[in-house]
């Protein structure tokens, strides 16, 4: 029967750990948004519309994430308490990639399947950011800097669709 114990302490310890890892993300009314992180928002994207706003709490610093829509633009901004905005993620087409980073995915992945590309804009430096299936079927996410230089590659085979 300890056996049957131990396991029982092990699962529910898991649980513990696994929901505590999802902990510092919340989800967050729009109403209950602090004024100055929505000032911001309004400000920067004065045609968007908030859709939704999750709350992060990463290294004891807390940010904002707000997903708009800019038209047909589908944006993250990224805000702290005080109003600044830290990031802004939009979704654009692979069409949309400038000539030099487009040209760097293509010779290195040239028969990749496309998944989703962004443009990231932090800290007034933009980078673009491709999720892809290559030709030997592996999930990466490959980030360029404007010039097509690769500045870091990420292996999400291991992840679940949707991340």
């Amino acid at each position: 029967m300890s056996r049957m114990f131990a396991l029982a302490v092990a699962v529910v310890a898991g649980l513990a750990v696994a929901v505590a890892a999802r902990a510092d993300e919340e989800k967050i009314p729009l109403d209950k948004l602090p004024k100055a992180v929505v000032d911001a928002v309004k400000a920067k994207f004065p045609k968007a519309e908030m859709k939704s706003a999750e709350k992060e709490t990463e290294k004891g610093k807390t940010v904002y994430e707000v997903a708009i829509a800019d038209g047909d633009a589908k944006i993250e901004v990224t805000v702290t308490p005080e109003g600044k905005i830290v990031a802004a993620e939009k979704e654009i087409k692979l069409a949309d990639l400038p000539k030099p980073v487009a040209a760097a995915l293509d010779k290195a992945y040239p028969k990749a399947e496309i998944k989703k590309v962004e443009e990231i804009t932090k800290d007034d430096k933009v980078t673009y950011e491709v999720l892809l299936v290559s030709a030997d079927k592996k999930k990466l996410e490959v980030v360029f800097d404007k010039d097509g230089k690769v500045i870091e590659t990420e292996d999400k085979s291991k992840e679940k669709e949707g991340k």
